[in-house]
């Protein structure tokens, strides 16, 4: 097994993942993938919630990753615990007790520069690291499970870290969702386990795309900019109503599926990752560039099909202000 490239067989996920009854019904669901560490995001967050406070919030793995100062990677936790968390390829592999093999989990494809996936395994250890120092924190992060399947609205919505075959899989990525054959094979899955919505994460890019049977979304990265106009993460909102500061959306019967920001404070972010990352750790050579300067991609570039961007605000300060 090559660390970082290869899954480990238990990240397959079973065929019937999916088919069996929703753990529960809501009107709004939040779902939260690739926080990384950052309270920021998380406290950015909690001011969505705090204007809805009857959502449901489904944190989508990855939640850790910069966070290796072990008081940090605690308060992430507690912020989590109000929630349902489910296990990415971090807290896998963390919640392991013992290397895999696999690495940081990320299943890199090959396009990746190994120069990034070496980095990435170098910040896993660190942050095993950190588990290590916190007891208790490797069995709680192993019983997570990987998947969730909510009702929102009587529509059943499908939640994994990857995508519906694998906790790491790249197959929700913008790459492979661009390829026609890719939309026939979701298409047939969704009508087939009678999902209404895909919510994936993982590949640190987001992307959406309304098919026949239903909708895939890819929220990118909640802790980290996600295009170029701005530092913010993203999360996917899945509601009966829209909400005023969607940046694009889609909707499905009764539901609407969209992508919110989350203006978090950057500088403090910036301050916290520079404190537990100096500028040649793996971390700050693979992210910082992203962390301060944004990211490349468009917002445009995210919707694949079927979604329409919005007209919310993209202002910097608090987002209801």
């Amino acid at each position: 097994m090559r660390a970082g490239r290869d899954c480990p067989l238990d990240y397959r996920l079973s065929a019937e993942a999916f088919s069996g009854a929703v753990a529960f019904d809501c009107e709004s669901l939040y779902v939260v993938g690739g926080l990384y560490g950052n309270r920021q995001a998380l406290s950015a967050l909690q001011q969505y919630l705090m204007h809805e406070p009857d959502a449901r919030v489904v944190f989508n793995g990855d939640a850790h990753w910069f966070d290796v100062d072990p008081d940090l990677f605690a308060e992430i936790e507690q912020g989590l615990e109000p929630h349902i968390s489910l296990r990415g390829n971090v807290e896998t592999e963390l919640g392991r007790g013992a290397e895999s093999g696999a690495g940081c989990g990320c299943a890199y494809p090959d396009t990746v520069d190994d120069a990034l996936v070496d980095r990435s395994n170098a910040i896993h250890n660190r942050l095993t690291n950190t588990v290590g120092c916190l007891p208790g924190m490797a069995e709680r992060l192993a019983m997570r499970p990987a998947t969730g399947l909510i009702s929102v609205a009587g529509q059943r919505v499908a939640i994994s870290h990857g995508d519906e075959q694998s906790l790491a899989g790249w197959g929700c990525g913008r790459e492979a969702l661009a390829e026609p054959a890719r939309h026939q094979q979701l298409d047939q899955w969704l009508a087939e386990n009678r999902i209404g919505v895909l919510a994936t994460s993982h590949t640190c890019s987001a992307a959406a795309l309304g098919l026949r049977h239903g909708v895939v979304i890819n929220n990118g990265a909640a802790g980290l900019p996600n295009f170029a106009d701005g530092r913010y993460g993203l999360v996917t909102r899945i509601a009966t109503e829209p909400h005023p500061n969607a940046l694009y959306r889609a909707k499905r019967g009764d539901l609407t599926i969209e992508a919110l920001p989350l203006h978090y404070d950057h500088r403090a972010f910036l301050a916290d990752f520079d404190r537990q990352w100096p500028l040649d750790s793996p971390a700050a050579l693979s992210y910082r560039t992203r962390i301060c300067f944004a990211c490349a991609d468009q917002l445009e570039q995210a919707m694949l099909g079927s979604f329409e961007r919005c007209a919310g605000p993209l202002g910097t300060g608090d987002p209801f202000g």
